[in-house]
């Protein structure tokens, strides 16, 4: 589902709203989405290592955990009980930004934790008249007394892992995001799916979010001995040019088993094949940042 199937009055967003959401203050922070329709791509893995290696190059992190399922919130080590605020209650106006965030052991790292009750958001939204920016006014809202003691931005990015639809709540993150960042699993059918993803991309930025843009993809769970993989990311490359990062992130034992601890892999072990690629990857999303920033 996309937001073109919302019920009849809700299908064409009010064009002032999306005016509106095209004109920000200078010192929000910059916001990407981490999104692709299918499951076990490594969103949430690409979310979690992305978050701590931009935190260790001293930029203050903030996740928003936008999938019920709640695997960023668990990787994070966010046990059940420390989610007493959610981004469902974000989402329904319960909560701050601020308020929803929740300090992880990754130094400059917050999350906004999710739990199964995001699952049940939808319904609620769509009774309101700005269903699809609940999530970026959210955002703006944190700009003034969202402030350290010394008047910088509690966070200068924030990264929303979104859950793996097209559904509204992806919806939100788009339509809140600066851009949206693309794991691709390197198979057969990788492709397809990502034609559909740019096409909803080429939605929102027309109807809800003008500013919307690709930051890149990046090509996940890759295996150079595996000639499926070299030929879909031979493809991948052919078709989306500089658009894909020049990282591929490989297929590692080391990344599979961090969530369990409760830790992104970068901490649990950070000589991994796999941590030493979000580390570069999180370098091309900063050198990306830049001419961003410049345009």
């Amino acid at each position: 589902m996309t937001f073109t199937d919302a019920p009849d009055g809700l299908a064409s967003p009010d064009p002032a709203q999306a005016a509106l959401a095209s004109r920000h203050p200078a010192n929000r922070p910059r916001v990407l989405s981490v999104a692709n329709q299918k499951g076990g791509v490594g969103k949430t893995t690409t979310t979690i290592n992305l978050g701590t290696a931009l935190a260790a190059t001293g930029e203050r992190v903030l996740i928003i955990d936008l999938d019920p399922q709640g695997n960023a919130s668990t990787g994070l080590g966010i046990n059940r009980a420390a989610r007493r605020i959610s981004s469902y209650d974000l989402l329904i106006g319960r909560s701050s930004l601020v308020q929803a965030a929740v300090a992880t052991d990754v130094p400059n790292l917050s999350i906004v934790p999710s739990t199964p009750d995001l699952a049940g958001a939808e319904p609620e939204l769509y009774a309101t008249d700005d269903w699809a920016h609940r999530l970026d006014r959210s955002i703006d809202a944190t700009i003034t007394p969202g402030l350290g003691s010394d008047g910088s931005p509690l966070f200068t990015y924030i990264l929303i892992d979104c859950p793996p639809s097209l559904s509204l709540l992806t919806i939100n993150a788009m339509a809140a995001s600066d851009a949206v960042l693309v794991p691709l699993q390197c198979e057969f059918f990788a492709l397809e799916g990502l034609s559909q993803l740019m096409k909803t991309v080429d939605q929102v930025r027309e109807t809800l979010n003008p500013r919307l843009a690709i930051q890149g993809v990046v090509l996940t769970m890759f295996d150079k001995r595996n000639n499926l993989a070299v030929q879909v990311a031979a493809d991948v490359r052919a078709y989306l040019g500089d658009k894909v990062y020049d990282t591929a992130i490989p297929r590692n034992v080391r990344i599979s088993e961090a969530p369990s601890f409760g830790q992104p892999a970068i901490i649990y072990d950070y000589k991994c094949a796999g941590s030493e690629a979000y580390l570069r990857l999180a370098g091309e999303v900063l050198r990306r940042e830049k001419t961003f920033r410049a345009a």
